[in-house]
């Protein structure tokens, strides 16, 4: 699979990197705004070590990049962590950089969007944002815990985060313990 992975600025830059990891075997296009790059300073992140997962990395304002036209389409692209700024512009066809008219193509190109907003409380804004990339046929996926399969560190949590953005675009992986109900004796 050919996908894009965008991070922009919100915390939970970590999961960017660990999805990178994780599509090791796939052509990866990595486009980081510079908001994400500030905030993965203060979380201690290297965008170096994730820009060297991917095969192609872009700014943000290289508007001419391939994967800025329809003509050279992607499987899939992932939004992790997505701002409240970043999905709104994808929500309302505001192309404005590479991460946003990228988004675009795949919305009408019929490609997967993964969408992984990081941002609680809710606005009422954001609540409707999401519904309509919903129905545009984007996924959303924000980062909600589950605790059935005892997470012992943040390592633990953080790939049941991405996880669920492998299961989103169909991808198979070994990164949580699913959820079975076990036999009683």
């Amino acid at each position: 699979m050919k996908i894009i992975v965008a991070v922009t600025g919100t915390s939970g830059v970590i999961l960017a990197g660990r999805l990178l990891d994780s599509l090791k075997k796939h052509e990866t296009f990595l486009v980081v705004s510079e908001t994400a790059r500030k905030v993965a300073e203060y979380e201690d992140v290297s965008i170096e070590a994730m820009e060297r997962l991917a095969n192609h990395v872009y700014a943000e304002g290289e508007l001419d990049a391939d994967i800025a036209s329809s003509s050279n389409p992607v499987d899939a692209m992932v939004v992790i962590p997505c701002s409240m700024k970043t999905l709104s512009a994808i929500a309302n066809g505001f192309s404005s950089n590479l991460i946003t008219r990228s988004a675009e193509n795949v919305l009408k190109t019929g490609r997967k969007l993964v969408v992984v907003p990081r941002d609680t409380p809710l606005s009422l804004a954001a609540i409707n944002n999401m519904r309509k990339l919903r129905l545009a046929g984007a996924l959303i996926v924000p980062p909600n815990m589950a605790y059935y399969f005892k997470p012992k560190k943040l390592d633990d949590v953080t790939n049941f985060f991405v996880g669920k953005v492998l299961d989103s675009l169909g991808l198979e992986h070994d990164l949580y313990r699913r959820w079975v109900v076990e036999d009683e004796p």
